[in-house]
């Protein structure tokens, strides 16, 4: 269960420097924010901030952006880098950004993003919810306008439900499989280098095989 509410998060969100405000003015700019120009990664529904903050560790190259809707969720992550810093350890390529994915067209440009990262969305269970899904047609029709032709989406997810309706998306939606495993971590060349998200780990040590795609036009 997402953390939705605590006192305060949204001025912490306000005044944190971790957090990209108004994104809607670095919409086909974001190299401007960044100083550089690196590729463009997007994770999607980012939660606390595992995942996006490690890449991020890694490839010091790639320019991040997460997106989280619930406050006090990403409230997590500005807390993580927080630490961070006081450590001594500073991400300059991640950035946060609060907001509905649903209007992730109006932050970013035509093909203005090098890859888009779904970990462990939420699978709205009911029919009539399917086109919030994010991997339904309707999510992956706006990541083909905000995603380089040569760009990927890589969806990971222990729900096997959501995984074959993401999967049985992609023909309408004229996106392709690059690469497909319901269980990641039995893989031996898929889950080299995988980067856990919290859930995952989570889920995992239950174990609840770990479904992914990595998906292109």
């Amino acid at each position: 269960m997402r953390l939705r509410n605590i006192t305060g998060s949204r001025e912490v969100i306000k005044e944190s420097v971790f957090v990209v405000h108004e994104p809607e003015r670095y919409k086909g700019k974001w190299k401007e924010l960044y100083g550089n120009e690196n590729p463009l990664f997007v994770e999607i529904g980012m939660g606390k901030g595992r995942f996006l903050i490690e890449m991020a560790r890694q490839n010091p190259d790639i320019n991040f952006i997460g997106i989280e809707k619930y406050s006090s969720v990403l409230l997590r992550a500005i807390q993580k880098l927080e630490e961070m810093e006081a450590e001594g350890e500073t991400l300059p390529n991640v950035r946060f950004i609060r907001m509905d994915a649903e209007d992730i067209a109006e932050v970013f440009d035509r093909e203005e993003l090098d890859r888009i990262y779904l970990n462990f969305s939420d699978p709205w269970p009911k029919e009539r919810h399917a086109k919030r899904r994010l991997p339904s047609r309707q999510f992956l029709a706006r990541y083909d306008r905000i995603l380089k032709k040569e760009g990927v989406i890589e969806f990971k997810t222990d729900n096997r439900d959501l995984f074959d309706f993401a999967v049985e998306e992609l023909e309408p939606a004229n996106w392709k499989i690059k690469e497909l495993t319901y269980d990641l971590h039995a893989d031996e060349r898929l889950c080299e280098n995988n980067v856990m998200t919290e859930y995952e780990e989570r889920f995992s040590s239950q174990g609840n095989p770990i479904c992914k795609y990595i998906i292109y036009r």
